[in-house]
């Protein structure tokens, strides 16, 4: 898998670099500022963008910005967002679109190596990889008259911890219950979110999308 990574402080840059390429990846770019990630993502076909959200040179919200921009250019091109903070303006820009990979980091969490480079292979694969307190607080703001109002306190909990990237069976485990009880409430919530059965492997992560855009609302 192609990736670029764009960092602005050199440290994090480059461990960032080294541990991606220890686990296969080729880095296409590393970069530290705004202007340096649009060329980078004009220049090379990328599986994924990890970004740190605030870039030079206004250091406010250019890097997420510039990945904004290009998937404007390029719909549904997977974005791994890094950040220090949750910030649920850039949250929800990020899923506007509902198309494509999408996954929001917080810096101070990623502390297992392995479980990051699980984080970036799904979202290249068009998945979802959201930190609990991202999810946490994007809850904490849902509307009313929202399709969310209509889940159950259980199918919340199946759902956030879908949007974490977590499987059936891994959903299982953590809420001690069968898989068949999780499938069960997973085609509740695809019901309850206006997605019809279908064949369509991306209907999980449309789901995940849908939540996490009326969440953000």
């Amino acid at each position: 898998m192609r990736v670029v990574v764009a960092e602005d402080l050199f440290l994090l840059r480059d461990g960032l670099v080294r541990l991606l390429e220890a686990h296969g990846f080729a880095i296409a770019a590393a970069v530290d500022s705004g202007p340096a990630l649009t060329r980078a993502l004009a220049e090379h076909h990328v599986d994924v963008a990890i970004v740190d959200v605030r870039l030079p040179p206004s250091f406010t919200d250019e890097g997420l910005q510039c990945a904004l921009a290009a998937r404007r250019v390029r719909p549904g091109m997977p974005v791994l967002v890094l950040s220090q903070h949750v910030e649920r303006l850039y949250a929800r820009e990020l899923l506007a679109d509902g198309n494509g990979g999408v996954g929001y980091l917080l810096k101070d969490r990623v502390f297992d190596a392995e479980q990051f480079v699980d984080a970036v292979r799904r979202v290249a694969q068009g998945g979802t990889a959201m930190d609990p307190q991202v999810i946490q607080q994007l809850l904490a703001q849902r509307s009313r008259n929202s399709p969310l109002e209509r889940l159950t306190p259980r199918e919340l909990e199946v759902i956030e911890l879908m949007a974490q990237g977590r499987s059936n069976a891994a959903i299982a485990e953590r809420l001690v219950v069968t898989e068949r009880a999780v499938a069960k409430h997973t085609s509740n919530i695809f019901t309850k979110l206006g997605l019809p059965p279908s064949d369509d492997d991306n209907r999980r992560v449309l789901a995940v999308l849908a939540y996490l855009e009326h969440a953000s609302s």
